[in-house]
């Protein structure tokens, strides 16, 4: 739902779903929410992200039969708290690794397989229920808790996102707006999980917005949920 204006009354418990696609601002408003409030933060594409690091480090192809193994043997760990996130694999931190190009150029592939989003949504859920946390994705408030009481979903347009990615000095901001709209693309059509707002998320148009504005709106949203 987009925001009216109305109160919102009911009680927030462990769990925030903030959801968007690449470059919308779903981490640095999930931060911001976890800081304040004192909530874990975690970003789930950063699991899919390890997956496909693993999937690549031992040659295993997009394939939904062909990951299976991978993931039955794959001693994944996802650390949270407050400060973010991070993804160790066999007791390796591979954080640093998983915005490597060959990752950022495979992770649709991977995480679109139905074995790998069962198998992520799962581990996802068991730290939801484990400790308050801010949870950030493409399919949090669809899938991974449905019921979450507070669902927010950043938007903009390519170019507003292809000029952060820019701005962050993470890509060229032309290569950035292709591989924008190859994401969205991937994301927004796959069979298992695909990327959309959930019928009762605020839907918030981030392109006009300053970064300071986005925060501040989520923020006041969350206040608003715990009274």
């Amino acid at each position: 739902m987009l925001y009216d204006g109305a109160p919102m009354t009911h009680q927030l418990p462990g769990s925030i779903a903030i959801d968007g696609p690449a470059a919308s601002g779903k981490t640095t408003v999930g931060l911001a929410i976890a800081a304040e409030f004192g909530y874990s933060f975690l970003d789930t594409g950063l699991m899919y992200r390890g997956v496909t690091l693993a999937a690549l480090r031992a040659g295993v192809p997009a394939d939904n039969d062909a990951v299976k193994p991978l993931l039955r043997r794959m001693r994944m760990t996802v650390r949270v708290d407050a400060a973010g996130t991070r993804i160790f694999l066999g007791g390796e931190d591979v954080t640093g690794e998983l915005r490597r190009s060959d990752v950022e150029k495979n992770v649709s592939k991977y995480s679109a397989l139905a074995s790998v989003r069962a198998s992520m949504v799962r581990r996802q859920r068991t730290i939801a229920k484990r400790e308050a946390t801010v949870l950030a994705g493409r399919d949090i408030g669809t899938v991974v808790l449905p019921k979450a009481p507070l669902k927010l979903y950043l938007d903009a347009s390519e170019e507003a996102r292809a000029k952060r990615r820019g701005t962050q000095a993470t890509q060229d901001e032309n290569d950035a707006k292709k591989d924008i709209a190859s994401r969205d693309k991937v994301d927004a059509a796959r069979a298992v999980s695909p990327m959309r707002p959930a019928d009762d998320a605020i839907a918030v148009d981030t392109t006009n917005m300053t970064l300071e504005q986005v925060i501040s709106f989520a923020l006041e949203k969350v206040r608003c949920a715990r009274n």
